[in-house]
């Protein structure tokens, strides 16, 4: 793993920011009664998937910080979970909802592989 200085060198919350980015230009198609409900959900969990891996990041702890890649995990399944519904409700195309699960699905596994690197370092330097 190349050297990792800050939460923004590390290729989960990269990844994690291009979603966000992905998502917003949908967001804006969004009806207007969904303002204060999908939309704001929607932003709230883009948000924390890589508010959480900065947190986690700047806590020094391998253990808070597994946890707090937990929570992101966690907030990207539930951005999943709410573009499946702006589908349901013809808000997003079928290739939007695609390329959204898709762009998430790549989050997950770094976020996975983060989690795994965690532990090996814990389980090293405590051992």
């Amino acid at each position: 793993m190349d050297e990792i200085r800050s939460f923004r060198d590390l290729k989960c919350w990269k990844e994690g920011v291009e979603l966000r980015k992905m998502a917003k230009p949908l967001l804006n198609g969004f009806p207007a009664d969904e303002k204060y409900r999908l939309t704001d959900q929607l932003i709230r969990s883009l948000r924390s998937v890589t508010n959480n891996i900065a947190e986690g990041f700047g806590r020094y702890n391998y253990q808070e910080n597994i946890q707090f890649c937990r929570i992101s995990r966690g907030s990207l399944t539930e951005v999943q979970d709410h573009f499946m519904i702006a589908l349901e409700e013809n808000y997003i195309t079928i290739d939007e909802q695609q390329s959204i699960d898709t762009q998430a699905e790549k989050c997950l596994a770094l976020i996975n592989g983060y989690i795994n690197y965690l532990k090996k370092r814990k389980s090293t330097d405590n051992g």
